[in-house]
C-alpha cells in the first residue's frame, strides 16, 4: 500500500491499456481469419483447396442423411489442358485453371460449392438438386466450358471438359463419393 501511494496510476494508464489490448485483440483474430482463408482456399484459383472442399461435402452428406435433402456431386476433368502447358507454356496454363473456375464460380447457386481437386480437376457440390438437375447443369456447363475461349498472347484457346456426375446416395464418406465421381468422369472422357 505504502508503494501504491509513492506510485499512483494515473487514472488514464488502465482504460488506455484496455483499449490497446483489444486493438491488439482485434487484430490477432483479423489475422487468424485471414490465415484460415488461405488454408482453405487454393492457391491459384478463387475456389476452395482439396482439404476445404471434402470438409464442406461431409457437412452436405450430414445434412442430406439427416434431414433427407437431395445433393449431387460433379467431377470435371479439363479435356486439352495438356496442349495448353505444352504448347503456350505453365503460365498460360495457370491462366487456363483460373478461367475454368471463375467461370464454374459464375454459374452456380450461391449455396453450391466449388474446389479445386488438383491439376486440371475441379468439383462441384450441388446442394438440394437431384441426378437429373445434376446431369442438366453438368451438360450446361460443358456446354459453357467449350464455348468459352481465353486469348493468350493474341491466341485464342479452347477448353472443354468431361463431367462426371453422382447423386448422394448414402456413400460413406466423402472421398467416397468424389471417387464414385471421379470414376463416372472417366467413363466419359474416355468416351468421348
Amino acid at each position: 500500500m505504502a508503494d501504491r501511494a509513492r506510485h499512483p496510476t494515473p487514472p488514464e494508464a488502465p482504460a488506455a491499456e484496455a483499449a490497446r489490448l483489444r486493438a491488439e485483440v482485434a487484430a490477432l483474430k483479423a489475422e487468424v481469419e485471414r490465415l484460415k482463408a488461405l488454408a482453405d482456399h487454393d492457391t491459384l484459383t478463387p475456389v476452395l483447396n482439396r482439404r476445404a472442399f471434402v470438409r464442406e461435402l461431409s457437412r452436405a452428406m450430414a445434412s442430406s442423411r439427416r434431414y433427407g435433402t437431395p445433393a449431387a456431386l460433379l467431377y470435371l476433368d479439363l479435356d486439352g489442358f495438356k496442349g495448353v502447358n505444352d504448347g503456350f507454356g505453365h503460365a498460360a496454363g495457370d491462366m487456363a485453371l483460373k478461367r475454368v473456375a471463375e467461370l464454374l464460380v459464375a454459374n452456380l447457386r450461391e449455396e453450391d460449392v466449388v474446389g479445386r481437386m488438383g491439376g486440371d480437376e475441379f468439383a462441384v457440390l450441388l446442394q438440394r438438386a437431384d441426378l437429373d438437375a445434376a446431369r442438366a447443369k453438368a451438360q450446361a456447363l460443358a456446354t459453357l466450358l467449350e464455348g468459352d475461349l481465353f486469348e493468350w498472347e493474341g491466341e485464342r484457346v479452347r477448353l472443354g471438359g468431361s463431367f462426371g456426375v453422382r447423386a448422394f446416395a448414402g456413400q460413406p464418406d466423402a472421398e467416397a463419393w468424389l471417387a464414385e465421381a471421379d470414376a463416372a468422369m472417366f467413363v466419359r472422357k474416355r468416351g468421348r
